[in-house]
């Protein structure tokens, strides 16, 4: 079946019509080095540029949701607050069910600031794109609760588990559009910025046509003995070593998971851009900044922010050559 497009309760917002120039913001998906978005974020709006629509898939949509909701400020401060320790301590594991961490104790994180919000309660357009298990989907969160957006754009497939809204259970929206520009232009974008985390991982593909033989494995790169433990302490230093590495050691299941995955998220961002491109996009330098290395906020959101200054002179000039007038808003957290 091919996949297409549902809106999730749509809103009267594609009835509109756009007097004036609108300016969209596509913040894509990257995992960790989507704290970069912040720097972004933040960059446009000490120019007093604050985009009148945001959609955001995976991390985008976290930061978008939050930037909408007026809680980007506390979003800051918890990436700049994590820790590897601190990081572990949000995954609960989830061995039986569809995802190795239930996400429960980061969705009541978010909840904590968010709580019960809608996000048609904001003033500010929002979709979390998601994609639907079974048919491929792509879904438009614009109506549901804020929280269960977020949960759900970012529900990466075999990490976290999926998230069920409005009777359609729902997984990690980078798989149908992982730079979501074309909803922005659907909701009456006239002018669009976009935010690619992945850059410099695209840019370093090539093809190998010849695969060399290696030495094998010594002892200490062979597959580790299973570890056990009564209480889950064994299971769960298990998961963390998994998830951050150890040494040089071969990559675990959850670095080979996310990879795969950030490979076909690539390849798909590299097909939708070539056929709907942004007018201005944003590519933070991210170079060792990798998919789970969520503790280093300080340096994703400084190297966001300077991506988006080196686009600054020649945007804001753009937007006044189109006649497109920044939105302006109160909230800047």
């Amino acid at each position: 079946m091919q996949s297409g497009i549902v809106l999730v309760q749509p809103k009267r917002w594609e009835k509109q019509v756009m007097a004036v120039g609108k300016i969209g913001l596509a913040l894509g998906g990257g995992a960790a080095r989507g704290w970069a978005h912040i720097g972004v974020v933040r960059a446009l709006q000490n120019v007093g540029i604050q985009p009148d629509i945001i959609a955001g898939t995976s991390i985008g949509a976290v930061v978008g949701g939050c930037q909408v909701a007026g809680q980007l400020d506390h979003l800051e401060d918890f990436a700049r607050e994590l820790t590897k320790r601190r990081i572990f301590g949000y995954l609960d594991l989830n061995l039986a069910g569809t995802g190795l961490i239930s996400g429960q104790r980061l969705g009541d994180r978010l909840e904590t600031h968010l709580g019960d919000s809608c996000i048609s309660d904001f003033e500010r357009r929002f979709v979390a794109v998601a994609t639907e298990i079974g048919t491929g989907h792509e879904v438009w969160l614009s109506r549901c609760k804020l929280v269960d957006a977020m949960r759900a754009s970012y529900a990466l497939p075999g990490i976290f588990k999926p998230v069920k809204v409005d009777d359609r259970w729902l997984f990690d929206g980078a798989l149908v559009n992982p730079i979501p520009v074309s909803v922005c232009r659907a909701l009456g974008a006239r002018y669009v910025i976009a935010v690619n985390l992945n850059f410099d991982m695209s840019t370093r593909a090539a093809v190998h046509p010849h695969i060399i033989d290696e030495p094998k494995p010594t002892l200490s790169e062979e597959e580790p003995e299973p570890v056990t433990g009564k209480n889950g302490v064994a299971v769960r230093r298990l998961l963390q070593r998994q998830i951050f590495g150890k040494g040089d050691a071969a990559p675990g299941i959850s670095t080979v998971m996310v990879d795969a995955f950030n490979i076909v998220q690539d390849r798909i961002a590299r097909s939708r851009l070539a056929g709907d491109p942004p007018d201005c996009m944003i590519s933070p330098r991210l170079h060792g900044i990798g998919l789970f290395d969520f503790h280093k906020a300080d340096e994703a959101i400084a190297r966001g922010a300077a991506a988006a200054e080196r686009h600054l002179p020649d945007l804001v000039r753009e937007l006044k050559a189109r006649d497109v007038e920044p939105g302006l808003d109160a909230h800047h957290g």
